[in-house]
C-alpha cells in the first residue's frame, strides 16, 4: 500500500482531484452509514433545498481530500507549499508575531486542511496535534509528509498536550482541528449544528494560556487543480469566560467558517458518534 502511495504522488495534482471525485461517489454510493451521515449532517445545518445543492460538490471534495494526500506528502514541500496561490488574514499572524504571542490555529474538515500547516512551517515553527493512524502502513507517510525542521507533531495524549503547551509558551504556533471527536474523558457535550456533539476541551484551555492569539485557518480548494486560496480570519464568536463557554464558543466559530465554504466541509465525517464510555449527550428539550 506504501508504494502504491508513492506512485500516485508522482500523478498531477489535477488528476489526482478528479479521480477523487470518482472514488467520492463511489463511497457515498457504496456506503449506507457514510451516505446517511452525510445527508443528516448536512440537514442539520441547511434546509431541504440548500442542503441537496450543497450535497453533490460536498461529495466531490471528500473524494478529493483523500485522492490529493499522496501528492501532499510525497512531493517536495517546496513544491507542495507552492501550491498556495492566494493568501488572505497573513497581516493577522504578523501583528500576533510583533506582540509576541503565541498562535493557536483551529482548523476543521474543511477543504484541504493539510496545507495549512505546511504553509506556515516554511516560515515559522509549528507543532500540531495527531491522532495515529490506525493502518500502521500509513505512520511513516504522515512523518515524512508533514515532518520537517519547522513541523513537529505531537501525538493526542499527555506528551502531545505538553509538547502543544511548550511550543505556545515559546510564542510558537499550534495547530488542532477542533472538530475531530476526541476519546472518553478528553471532551464534553456542546451544541455543534443545533446537536449536542462530544467536543475536545483541549482547544478550549489551550486558549486560555497566557500570551495566545486564537486563529482560524483553512485552505480553500481552486477548481482544476489549479492550488489552494489559503485563509487566516479572526474567529467570528467570542472565545472567553468557562471551560463550558469557550468550547461552545468554538463550536459556533467553526459553524460560521464552515458556512463561508460549506462544499468543502467534510459532511460525512461521524462528528455525533459518543466515545465508548462517554456519558451520554443531554436530551434536547
Amino acid at each position: 500500500m506504501a508504494l502504491l502511495f508513492r506512485l500516485l504522488g508522482r500523478l498531477p495534482l489535477r488528476l489526482l482531484q478528479g479521480l477523487g471525485t470518482f472514488f467520492g461517489w463511489v463511497a457515498y454510493l457504496a456506503s449506507p452509514t457514510y451516505r446517511r451521515h452525510l445527508k443528516e449532517n448536512l440537514a442539520l445545518a441547511y434546509d431541504p433545498d440548500e442542503a441537496t445543492a450543497i450535497l453533490p460538490a460536498a461529495v466531490a471534495h471528500a473524494g478529493r481530500g483523500v485522492l490529493e494526500l499522496p501528492w501532499l506528502w510525497t512531493r517536495p514541500k517546496a513544491e507542495v507549499v507552492g501550491l498556495v496561490t492566494q493568501v488572505t488574514g497573513w497581516e493577522l499572524i504578523e501583528a500576533a508575531w510583533q506582540r509576541g504571542d503565541g498562535i493557536l490555529f483551529f482548523t476543521p474538515h474543511l477543504g484541504c486542511f493539510e496545507i495549512t500547516a505546511q504553509y506556515v512551517a516554511a516560515r515559522a515553527p509549528i507543532t500540531v496535534l495527531y491522532r495515529k493512524p490506525k493502518q500502521a502502513w500509513l505512520q511513516p507517510l504522515i512523518e515524512s509528509g508533514r515532518g520537517s525542521a519547522n513541523f513537529h507533531l505531537a501525538p493526542a495524549d499527555l506528551s502531545g498536550v505538553r509538547l502543544l503547551l511548550k511550543a505556545l509558551k515559546r510564542h510558537e504556533a499550534v495547530g488542532m482541528l477542533p472538530d475531530q471527536v476526541p476519546g472518553m474523558g478528553e471532551g464534553q457535550w456542546a451544541d455543534f449544528f443545533g446537536r449536542p456533539a462530544y467536543t475536545m476541551t483541549l482547544g478550549a484551555r489551550l486558549s486560555e494560556t497566557a500570551r495566545t492569539t486564537v486563529l482560524m485557518a483553512f485552505a480553500e480548494r481552486l477548481p482544476g487543480g489549479c492550488g489552494y486560496l489559503l485563509r487566516f480570519s479572526a474567529p467570528t464568536q467570542v472565545i472567553d469566560g468557562s471551560l463550558e463557554a469557550r468550547t461552545l464558543g468554538i463550536n459556533r466559530a467553526l459553524e460560521d467558517l464552515i458556512r463561508s465554504c460549506p462544499q468543502q466541509y467534510l459532511w460525512g465525517y461521524n462528528r455525533y458518534k459518543a466515545p465508548r464510555g462517554a456519558a451520554p449527550p443531554p436530551a434536547q428539550g
